[in-house]
């Protein structure tokens, strides 16, 4: 027997493979499966975009919300107790505060509203301090105190605080009964008119010459654009002062009847301002006083005895508070100039 190992490289011989120790065929090994962030890029998108849509969607119903009790808030005041005492007997405090103009005249109009509807309220308070404003909302106020006096034929008293002049007064008078608080600054019946002639400023510092063209010779009376002559000065009296001024002294007259003639009314509209001494001395209000001494007078008038006192107070809107933030910017526009070279007929203690 031939012990001799063939030689792997002869020819004609087949060659076998290698195989090393331990039986084991060599392989080749398999590289790591690589795997793909793919899928989690559109997993994290379609959750981003879930919550995209869920926040639109949210923020959509927050604003729908705000909008809804912002409009039904609209003709709503709420009302809170000073005064502890029966529901059944309520006296009704509302105020009037600042300086009197379209929103507020507004507001008075949804509190004397609430007085109305409340069958359990036997009177009512004009809690007054104003140093007045514009003739119009002046005078709103002063008609929704007489028809509501008219219609639903209850007291009502008002109740002056540190401040009720010009427009402040002539609300006033429409009550029953004025009380004053001793330090109360009331009076100035008269009205006030003032706009800005900007004619030196437009020519000689800016070398603008404003060119304004009418169908009318006193279509542009008055015009900002000039110093008034004496001529348009007297129409203005003519036509404005002079008939609001007789508007607030009939008025007053209206109001004081009984306490006060026309004759003595004409000398104390002078614009004069009264402390509420001088002022009770002239006959321009009824008392001296506090707000408790207004709520006896009306539980008198009223004829009860024990009463709860309520006052209606402004109820919290967003879009109170966005107009609250805009009110605090100026704008700078047209309609701003416009506002500065319009004459404005005012019931206002020129003081403010």
């Amino acid at each position: 027997m031939d012990t001799h190992c063939s030689d792997p490289n002869t020819p004609g011989l087949p060659q076998m493979p290698f195989t090393p120790p331990g039986g084991q065929m060599p392989y080749a090994p398999v590289p790591p499966t690589r795997r793909s962030g793919a899928g989690w890029k559109i997993f994290f998108g379609i959750v981003l975009g879930l919550s995209m849509l869920a926040n639109a969607m949210l923020l959509a119903v927050v604003f729908a919300v705000v909008a809804v009790f912002s409009a039904s808030s609209r003709s709503m005041v709420d009302e809170a107790v000073v005064r502890q005492g029966p529901a059944s007997n309520k006296i009704a405090v509302v105020s009037i505060a600042g300086m009197i103009a379209g929103d507020q005249a507004d507001y008075f109009h949804r509190q004397i509203e609430a007085a109305r509807k409340d069958k359990a309220v036997k009177g009512v308070i004009i809690r007054v301090n104003s140093p007045g404003g514009t003739i119009a909302a002046s005078d709103r106020i002063y008609n929704e105190i007489r028809m509501f006096r008219k219609e639903c034929s209850k007291p009502v008293v008002a109740f002056m605080e540190a401040l009720a002049a010009s427009g402040g007064y002539y609300a006033s008078v429409a009550c029953e009964k004025i009380i004053a608080e001793p330090t109360t600054i009331t009076g100035s019946i008269g009205v006030i008119s003032w706009y800005f002639a900007m004619q030196e400023l437009l020519e000689d510092k800016l070398g603008i010459v404003p060119v304004v063209v009418t169908g009318g010779e006193k279509k542009d009376w008055p015009s900002s654009f000039r110093v008034p002559t004496e001529e348009q000065r007297q129409y203005l009296q003519e036509r404005l002062i002079t008939p609001a001024y007789e508007r607030f002294v009939q008025v007053v007259i209206d109001g004081r009847k009984g306490v006060l003639a026309e004759p003595e009314v004409r000398k104390l509209a002078d614009g004069s301002i009264y402390t509420a001494e001088l002022a009770l001395a002239e006959k321009l209000i009824d008392r001296v006083g506090y707000l408790d001494d207004a709520i006896d007078v009306v539980k008198s008038m009223a004829k009860v005895k024990e009463v709860r006192v309520v006052e209606y107070r402004r109820p919290f809107t967003m879009s109170a508070l966005l107009r609250g933030q805009e009110s605090m910017s100026l704008k700078v526009d047209k309609m701003l100039i416009h506002e500065l070279s319009r004459p404005e007929l005012m019931y206002l203690w020129s003081a403010f």
